[in-house]
């Protein structure tokens, strides 16, 4: 019996080619705080390592907490004092990054029909703060009220892959995995949701497979098949 749906974001709902979207988001950020005494080269290397941190968290802070302690080792007290200027490049400059994604019509058709039925949590990998992650749901079609919930840097305290992400869901929803559904495009980072019990679906439009795992496994296919699937189910 199916009771609540999860949804990855960026190349589920979001068609993206991650490596483009990344190149032009981080060209936009390093444009912007280049005035500010930030120079793009070490910038960008700093916010992966940031980044990286944040992936290898191990649930004792927030994403928040690990990457600004990370990032602020780098630049200092002036780091902390910039991140209004951070804030503001995500309010203007990072719209334009929207030029470097897709657009499926699909997205909204899908998520206006579930949600009569199911609460939708989007799960997606929240390395992001809030204000980014809102707007990449709003170039989705989407609005941020269509979900009960949407993880990010500020409310989690691990990210994807890490079951302590899912497991983070389960204690804050009292989820019973079995009873869920898991839909993403990233064969690694969105089924490893099925090792605690979720129902997992590829959908591989955007399909990512970094690891070149066997995906034969797992159900998966286009939007259609989907919802096909979420029928199979009830």
């Amino acid at each position: 019996m199916l009771d609540t749906i999860l949804f990855d974001l960026d190349g589920t709902l979001l068609p993206m080619d991650q490596d483009k979207f990344t190149k032009y988001y981080f060209s936009l950020l390093a444009k912007k705080m280049a005035p500010y005494g930030y120079e793009a080269k070490s910038l960008i290397e700093n916010i992966w390592k940031g980044t990286y941190k944040m992936i290898q968290n191990d649930g004792s802070k927030t994403n928040e907490q690990v990457f600004w302690d990370i990032f602020s080792g780098f630049y200092g007290q002036k780091a902390i004092e910039d991140q209004n200027l951070f804030e503001e490049f995500y309010q203007n400059e990072f719209q334009m990054a929207k030029e470097s994604c897709g657009f499926n019509p699909m997205s909204q058709v899908v998520i206006d029909s579930l949600k009569k039925e199911y609460p939708i949590i989007l799960a997606t990998n929240p390395i992001f703060p809030a204000i980014a992650t809102q707007s990449r749901i709003r170039w989705a079609g989407l609005k941020p009220e269509d979900f009960v919930y949407i993880t990010t840097y500020e409310n989690s305290h691990s990210c994807k892959p890490n079951l302590v992400y899912y497991q983070e869901l389960i204690d804050r929803f009292h989820l019973i995995p079995e009873n869920c559904l898991m839909v993403g495009n990233d064969a690694s980072e969105d089924m490893v949701a099925q090792n605690l019990g979720f129902h997992v679906f590829l959908l591989t439009d955007n399909l990512l497979n970094t690891k070149n795992l066997d995906i034969s496994k797992y159900p998966q296919g286009s939007f259609e098949n989907l919802l096909k699937f979420i029928d199979s189910l009830k």
